[in-house]
């Protein structure tokens, strides 16, 4: 049973930077286009959100938690039905107060039915802009490459990026670039030369890193990769020279506190680092990862360190968030 979210969390405008597309679709969507298409694995959607939803046997393993990627995937190989989905998670979004929603998904493991990989990019960005219209969203989309796929394939990507760049369009674009997916034997800068060119590209650069290795992912991240934010970032808090570099030049940290605890990155138990992040003045933004994954929403983000950090200290966080937003200062809206 969710907590219940106090009314000043819930009256909060909130800004999301770090949402994944593929572990965020609402169960029951899910569900619906695999019953249309005789895809269902199981006879019940209850059954369905045992697949989609990690289970508290399956916590303490970042692969253990990837692995529930695995039947949205079923789904997302066709532009109606990528559209369809993230307009799904947009409608959710808007109801937990997001007002600035950057979405991200690697839109290679979506061609497998068809599609080119701009067709993948372009189907989210057509919800993204429906959203915009329909919810009053500013939103933008993070294109990711996945570690295992390698760096050739990164640089495709990369390249695919930069092609629907959003300083190329009117309305919502591609607004960055990321890697994910698992961090052991994948270090950061083996993809330089994609973030090369999404760098030249002028897409906003960030990185899954710290959450399954240690801080010289996220040295290598910052120095060679030239991220201006960090995915998770949890190790982090082992090296003070680390914590004070990215104090000194606004790293922002990408934090996902369920999650964080889900996968193994932050012990049961353990203060979360977003402490010691803020302790140290790094800027940091509340997210939420993946919600279906997750079992969580922007809303239960943010209200897991309300009793600790204040209302006013929470709502600070959203508001300086929007300032590390990839999404063109030209288009972004001041929140109160």
């Amino acid at each position: 049973m969710s907590p219940t979210i106090p009314a000043s969390i819930r009256k909060l405008a909130k800004t999301e930077l770090h949402q994944h597309v593929d572990g965020s679709i609402p169960a029951a969507v899910t569900w619906r286009i695999m019953k249309r298409y005789g895809l269902n694995p199981v006879d019940s959607l209850r059954e369905m959100r045992k697949l989609l939803v990690l289970q508290p046997e399956e916590e303490g393993s970042l692969l253990s938690y990837l692995d529930k990627f695995h039947y949205p995937m079923w789904i997302t190989q066709f532009y109606e039905n990528i559209t369809q989905v993230t307009t799904a998670i947009c409608a959710e979004a808007a109801k937990n107060g997001v007002k600035t929603l950057e979405l991200r998904y690697s839109p290679i493991i979506h061609i497998y039915g068809g599609l080119t990989i701009r067709q993948s990019i372009r189907a989210v960005l057509s919800a993204l802009n429906r959203a915009e219209k329909d919810y009053g969203i500013q939103s933008g989309l993070i294109v990711i490459a996945m570690r295992h796929h390698g760096p050739h394939i990164a640089k495709i990507l990369a390249r695919g990026a930069a092609g629907d760049a959003q300083h190329l369009h009117d309305r919502c674009g591609v607004i960055g670039f990321d890697i994910a997916g698992a961090e052991k034997g994948n270090a950061p800068h083996l993809f330089h030369k994609a973030y090369e060119i999404a760098g030249q590209a002028g897409l906003g650069l960030t990185a899954h890193a710290g959450e399954a290795e240690g801080p010289a992912y996220i040295w290598e991240s910052i120095d060679t990769l030239g991220c201006t934010r960090v995915g998770h970032g949890c190790s982090a808090v082992q090296d003070k020279a680390l914590l004070k570099r990215m104090a000194k030049d606004q790293i922002l940290v990408e934090c996902a506190p369920s999650s964080n605890y889900q996968t193994g990155a932050v012990a049961r138990g353990e203060r979360h680092p977003i402490f010691t992040f803020l302790e140290y003045g790094i800027p940091v933004a509340l997210c939420t990862d993946n919600t279906t994954v997750s079992a969580t929403s922007q809303n239960r983000e943010s209200a897991l360190f309300l009793k600790e950090l204040g209302i006013d200290t929470i709502r600070e966080i959203h508001r300086a968030a929007i300032g590390h937003s990839f999404i063109e200062k030209s288009r972004r809206k001041a929140k109160s």
